[in-house]
């Protein structure tokens, strides 16, 4: 009896020296929180301002061609009509082409920048994990216990590496 009893104290302390130590990073808090992230949008808002503005422009000049048309269109010769209408027409393709293309490029860079930012949190992430002797640190959880959530001293370190960084 005492043998058993031995061994189950001696299995205990078997298990707790080998329990592995986890933590829970919430990458979409990184991605909306993190100065990285606000650096990176505002630097794409920057970046697609003239051709956003340029899109408003030609949304304006197209509200204003068929508020004419609809207002002086029955004045019009048949003539007229038909080619304010044609212009119109082209004006709104050209516009929904230019919109469609401004989107795709947008979302490309956007998701070029959050790429960055990943990258950057990934490297914090698993600096934080050997110095802190993580066993595993995972990003994707159904649930995270509070306790177990490192989100924030990742976001602090991130916005201290950002500090002292590049500068990018």
């Amino acid at each position: 009896m005492a043998l058993a009893m031995t061994l189950g104290v001696g299995g205990a302390n078997a298990a707790q020296a080998q329990e592995a130590r986890i933590a829970a990073v919430n990458s979409d808090r990184i991605l909306r929180e993190s100065s990285a992230a606000k650096a990176a949008q505002t630097k794409l808002e920057a970046e697609f301002a003239k051709r956003d503005k340029d899109l408003q422009d030609m949304a304006q000049r197209l509200k204003s061609m068929s508020d004419s048309l609809d207002k002086n269109g029955a004045s019009m010769s048949p003539v007229d009509r038909a080619q304010k209408q044609r212009d119109l027409s082209q004006l709104d393709t050209d516009f929904q082409r230019k919109q469609r293309e401004f989107r795709e490029d947008l979302n490309q860079r956007r998701n070029e920048e959050l790429a960055a930012v990943l990258d950057r949190a990934n490297k914090v992430i698993k600096q934080i994990a050997e110095q802190q002797h993580y066993d595993l640190i995972v990003q994707e959880a159904v649930y995270v216990s509070p306790r177990i959530d490192i989100t924030d001293q990742v976001l602090k370190a991130l916005a201290s590496a950002g500090n002292g960084g590049s500068g990018n």
